[in-house]
Formats: C-alpha cells, sequence, structure tokens
C-alpha cells in the first residue's frame, strides 16, 4: 500500500516557518499541506504569487498541493474518516516520544502555533501525540525544525 502522507499547519503566525515547512515537507515526500486558521498561504488574498513566502519555500510551494481550510474541526473528521492516522507534534501531558512512534498507514501530522501549540480540543480529537524531549534550557524547538526532526525520523529517511 502506498503510504500518502499529509500535514496539516494550524494557526501558525511566521511566513518564514510555513515556507520552511514545504521544503522540509518536499523533502520527506509529504503529498499535500492543508493550511488551517490564519497560518499563511503561497497566495496572497488576491491570489498573486507572496515572494517572501517563496523566498523561503525555494520553489516546494509549486511542487506540494496544498489546500486553506478556515476551520481545523471537520477537516480532522474528514481524514479520519478516509482512514488516515492523526498524529500531533506536541508537547502534552499525554504526550508519548516521538522516537516510540510507527506508522502503518496514510497518516496526517499536525503542528501547531509556534507560541500555544495545539488547543486540548484539537488534541481531543488526535490518536497520537508525539513529542520530542528537551535536553536543555529551552522549552521547545522552532515548529519547523521540530517538524523536520520528526517527519525524518518516524519516515525513516
Amino acid at each position: 500500500m502506498k503510504k500518502e502522507h499529509y500535514l496539516i499547519l494550524h494557526n501558525i503566525r511566521s511566513v518564514i516557518n510555513v515556507g520552511a515547512i514545504f521544503r522540509t515537507a518536499d523533502a520527506a515526500g509529504i503529498e499535500k499541506i492543508y493550511l488551517t486558521g490564519y497560518t499563511p498561504t503561497p497566495r496572497d488574498r488576491f491570489g498573486n504569487k507572496r515572494s517572501d513566502f517563496a523566498k523561503a519555500a525555494l520553489g516546494a510551494e509549486e511542487t506540494i498541493p496544498w489546500e486553506h481550510k478556515k476551520t481545523i474541526g471537520p477537516l480532522l473528521a474528514s481524514l479520519k474518516k478516509e482512514g488516515r492516522e492523526l498524529i500531533a507534534v506536541e508537547q502534552s501531558k499525554n504526550s508519548i516520544d516521538y522516537k516510540k512512534v510507527t506508522v502503518k498507514k496514510p497518516t496526517v501530522f499536525i503542528v501547531g502555533n509556534e507560541v500555544r501549540g495545539l488547543s486540548k480540543t484539537i488534541l481531543d480529537k488526535i490518536g497520537t501525540v508525539a513529542e520530542i524531549p528537551m535536553k536543555g534550557k529551552k522549552e521547545s524547538l522552532n515548529v519547523s525544525v521540530a517538524l523536520g526532526i520528526f517527519l525524518f525520523r518516524v519516515l525513516n529517511i
């Protein structure tokens, strides 16, 4: 079975982070990216290509299909109904070490806002919440860096 993996980027505020995630997604073989909430898209509200996005994504915004959805809840329900596994990369009291995650079917990886992450309401709709343990004094990584580490480990790239 071909494994088609998607990403959901929810309420990420930085164009640079989203562009970097597009580049990483391309390198990791991600099939599609959903941009939800106020996450910036490769095109502005007039449909014009955003130069700041293109600079960070280096063309990946042209090679990976993407779609914007205003709300995440119905999207999660729809993807789950398709039989996709939902995995959040997030710090949570119920999270597991990301090294214990195994992907056995088409999966959707979800990341959230750089400061607040994903809400409990969203996390309650997701099957697995995985966390990258921190050994230093900082409590987290940049969202684009964390997702890159996670994808390359979990997808065995």
